[in-house]
């Protein structure tokens, strides 16, 4: 036993989970305010399903094998493919356009890095039937409403907005063939910080034509007029700019793409999306219009760190009820009504010296401290706030249905302590 998880793989200890938990939080909030419903697919799909959608040589970054039944499976290394599997199955009985998201867990084998892993959780967001622009503005202030919620602000990150049609349009122009241009592309994707001379070098006569876009000498698309006009509308104006830099090398997508990446210019793209009509039918679905992004966790919480966002504490339970031995039974009976009456609430199941169980409390990062001492018989307890060392005396009583009640109840102990 190693004491190490897999190359690539990351194990979540309470104050990591804690952190995770905190961006789950924000993507869910973002999702729901801008009416996204939740799905959620199975880790493990046919093989078939991926490389229909991105060919054979996507099988080398797969974690695949032949199951049982000998049938090719593969663990999932992105959500698009499922999402059309269960769009094609069931877009009928959902009125369009359709707008959900998940946040699944995907895997790729490839060489481990700076906020690249092997396995890594995605905020996934997708519009299907909607053909308009309004569909990229709309995800796009999901994302950037996503984002604020995590305490990032249009001074932290920026979504960078281009057009693969417009792209399109240029290299006929240009005169790269139809065949030619996803290759093109797929080099252009690849050029994030190469020289004049290295772009040169690769793209030959077509580099000066290219290096004025680089430059920023190009006019927005209509596409990407509408799409600011849509994000401005939507209150995120600001976080938003041309960049015909971003190609996202992707050959299934038709239409806007952006990137989200943050300005300071050090880390991978946070976020990715576009348009990919077209996509849905050619992995055996209808032929309707979708937009989507991605966000990852890896990226988003390097982001986080690097900006001192602050964390909060992997602590449990709110309440850690302290019990004399002779009283343990009542301790359980106040622990289990203090839970279901919804107060997160903790104690020793070993019993230990009165002493102990104060340090435990205090280890396990309880706000309050229920005593149950000698003074039951007298209807009282006791209430410490472990952090300020302050305590008071409360009263219970059993009511009509046997059931302890305390006075005051927990969510009014901070003003009774005055904290």
């Amino acid at each position: 036993m190693t004491g190490q998880p897999l190359p690539g793989f990351r194990d979540f200890f309470p104050p990591e989970h804690a952190a995770l938990r905190v961006i789950f939080q924000a993507w869910r909030e973002a999702s729901r305010c801008s009416g996204f419903t939740e799905y959620e697919g199975p880790e493990l799909e046919s093989l078939e399903l991926y490389t229909e959608k991105s060919g054979e040589e996507i099988v080398g970054q797969l974690y695949h094998f032949q199951d049982k039944g000998e049938r090719e499976v593969a663990l999932r290394p992105e959500m698009t493919p499922t999402l059309a599997r269960m769009v094609a199955s069931q877009h009928r009985n959902y009125r369009k356009p359709i707008k959900w998201f998940s946040i699944p867990r995907l895997f790729r084998y490839e060489r481990p890095q700076k906020g690249r892993h092997r396995e890594h959780y995605q905020w996934n967001c997708d519009m299907v039937g909607e053909k308009s622009v309004m569909a990229e503005a709309e995800l796009i202030g999901t994302l950037c409403l996503g984002l604020s919620l995590l305490g990032l602000s249009a001074k932290d990150v920026v979504v960078k907005v281009s057009d693969r049609s417009w792209w399109d349009s240029f290299l006929e122009k240009e005169g790269v063939g139809e065949a030619e241009r996803p290759g093109v592309l797929r080099a252009l994707d690849r050029m994030e910080g190469a020289t004049p001379e290295q772009r040169r070098e690769k793209l030959g006569g077509l580099a000066p034509a290219v290096e004025a876009v680089w430059q920023g000498r190009s006019e927005d698309s209509e596409a990407v007029q509408g799409v600011h006009r849509g994000v401005k509308g939507l209150g995120y104006g600001d976080w938003c700019e041309t960049d015909y830099r971003v190609v996202r090398g992707l050959a299934y997508y038709t239409g806007v793409v952006f990137e989200v990446h943050d300005r300071a210019g050090k880390l991978r793209a946070v976020a990715g999306g576009g348009r990919y009509d077209g996509l849905l039918k050619r992995l055996g679905g209808e032929d309707l219009p979708a937009v989507g992004f991605g966000m990852g966790d890896a990226v988003l919480a390097e982001l986080l760190r690097e900006k001192g966002m602050s964390t909060p504490s992997a602590g449990g339970a709110e309440i850690f009820v302290v019990a004399e031995s002779a009283q343990q039974e009542m301790a359980w009976d106040v622990v289990g009504q203090l839970r279901r009456s919804g107060f997160s609430t903790d104690y020793d199941p070993g019993a230990g010296k009165w002493g102990k169980q104060l340090e435990m409390a205090e280890a396990k990062g309880a706000r309050w401290a229920l005593l149950v001492g000698r003074e039951v018989g007298e209807g009282k307890l006791g209430v410490k706030e472990l952090a300020t060392r302050k305590q008071s005396e409360i009263r219970w009583r059993m009511d009509a249905a046997g059931k302890i009640c305390l006075e005051p109840t927990p969510g009014e102990w901070a003003k009774v302590l005055g904290s």
